[in-house]
């Protein structure tokens, strides 16, 4: 993986649907276009809500892995 310079972080562990894309979407909200943001997530369910949450809005999912129970998704703020 390319190193991503990562403007926000968001830690959504513990957290269940759909309380990761309610803060996700908030989140983005105050962020500026172009901008990353790192979310840490730990629900398998977000494996689904998060890719389908940035094609809706017209964000960029960067990157997303598996590491140590926790899934991490890199997302580039669009214009949308």
């Amino acid at each position: 993986m390319p190193d991503i310079k990562v403007d926000h972080y968001m830690d959504a562990k513990g957290l269940f649907c759909p309380e990761p894309v309610m803060m996700l979407h908030n989140k983005v909200r105050d962020m500026g276009i172009g901008e990353v943001l790192e979310v840490v997530a730990t629900d398998p369910s977000t494996q689904r809500d998060i890719p389908k949450f940035c094609t809706f809005l017209g964000h960029e999912l960067i990157d997303h892995q598996e590491v140590q129970e926790c899934f991490l998704y890199y997302i580039r703020k669009g214009a949308a």
